[in-house]
């Protein structure tokens, strides 16, 4: 039995999961819309609520998947001990179910959509090919570098080590269904270059079904609850598929943004807020004291209820001053980034080690932050330098 999850969050603890999730993580930002002329309505806090919550679920990921150190070829060694991870004490729950970042991005994803792009879409401001070409200028740059990066480096281990490292299929048709983005929608054989690109292959699905719903069936809060309905009853009838967890959190994130835009009065969304911090904190010590998270299926139930309301209070027009709003964007902005750069990053660094006849440092605190502080600076300047630069050529010359 695997020690770990399997590339996906789903109810037991895998370990080859792609998490992350959108992060999955790759929502869309405010400046980005704003310069693409898409609902620029935009509050001027940008978010900042949520742009906190993609970068600790981000680091959630970065935490969960730091365990893939241990993986020797694609299989785990026996000899691991989870109780000795670096600061074990303090992250224990990330080191556990840090996966579960990937539904909270999701979640997030289904908020900053409906929010920016709702009316957009089913007024007609925003074809088919503008929404497309948002999403591929956002979202493809970055994958296909890494993956190209990725396919490389694979090729460099099994060579040193007769096996791929973590993730097996890598071969020619799944690098095919990863170059269309495809890589999870149920034509793979397993879990193949860069693993965490799972996530965001399943969220493109769901934005066309976000798109079509608004643009032919209705912007309604009803088609939202029915969606999740659908996928909910499937749940119940044991069927389960990843796409119908994505769709549920994204959906479930888009009846949070409608909820809150419905509220036009600030007096009211002031005491809607309050309301609802008051409840978050009331459900957290509920399930503190009567140990509900002990319960099992109890993650997958409370992140559905759970995010949305947190959501909807992160959503509020936070007052911060220009140093905190630049650092808070900025955390933001490399979400999608450190999600599709750690693993690349896990790899080139077992080749090192293996090139020096070393051992990885797994049980080191210096060798951990070295880690996650290298994907976060690493994350920064590539977007800087690649996924902006590359999202704008795209864009003025696509549009």
């Amino acid at each position: 039995m695997m020690l770990f999850p399997y590339c996906r969050p789903s109810e037991s603890n895998a370990m080859r999961s792609g998490e992350t999730e959108q992060l999955v993580h790759a929502s869309t930002s405010t400046p980005m819309l704003q310069k693409t002329g898409v609902e620029s309505t935009a509050d001027h806090n940008k978010l900042l609520g949520l742009e906190l919550l993609r970068f600790v679920s981000a680091a959630a990921v970065l935490v969960f998947h730091y365990q893939h150190f241990v993986f020797q070829g694609t299989a785990q060694p026996v000899d691991f001990v989870r109780a000795r991870q670096p600061l074990y004490s303090a992250l224990a729950l990330l080191y556990v179910h840090g996966f579960e970042g990937v539904r909270v991005f999701w979640c997030i994803s289904g908020f900053i959509f409906f929010w920016r792009y709702r009316d957009s879409i089913a007024d007609g401001r925003v074809g088919g090919r503008k929404f497309f070409v948002l999403r591929f200028s956002r979202l493809y740059p970055l994958h296909f570098v890494t993956l190209l990066l990725v396919a490389l480096l694979q090729l460099i281990y099994s060579r040193l080590n007769g096996a791929f490292f973590v993730y097996p299929y890598n071969d020619l048709r799944h690098f095919v269904l990863q170059l269309f983005m495809a890589s999870n929608w149920g034509l793979q054989r397993g879990d193949s270059f860069n693993g965490p690109i799972w996530s965001i292959s399943l969220e493109v699905l769901v934005y066309g079904v976000f798109y079509l719903a608004l643009a032919f069936v209705s912007r309604s809060w009803l088609v939202n609850v029915i969606v999740v309905a659908l996928c909910g009853a499937a749940r119940i009838l044991g069927i389960h598929y990843p796409i119908f967890d994505c769709l549920v959190f994204f959906y479930m994130g888009g009846l949070s943004a409608i909820a809150y835009r419905s509220i036009t009065s600030p007096r009211m969304r002031s005491v809607s807020t309050g309301a609802a911090l008051f409840v978050a904190g009331a459900v957290l010590l509920l399930v503190w004291a009567f140990a509900l998270y002990q319960r099992p299926g109890f993650s997958f139930v409370f992140l559905i209820c759970y995010t949305p309301l947190l959501l909807f209070c992160l959503c509020a027009d936070f007052q911060v001053g220009p140093t905190a709003r630049s650092w808070i964007e900025a955390a933001g902005n490399m979400t999608y980034a450190s999600y599709l750069l750690h693993f690349p990053l896990q790899l080139a660094s077992v080749i090192v080690f293996a090139g020096l006849g070393a051992s990885v440092p797994f049980y080191s605190a210096g060798f951990f932050w070295l880690f996650i502080g290298g994907t976060l600076l690493a994350s920064f300047f590539v977007y800087k330098y690649l996924e902006l630069p590359a999202q704008r050529m795209l864009r003025s010359r696509l549009r």
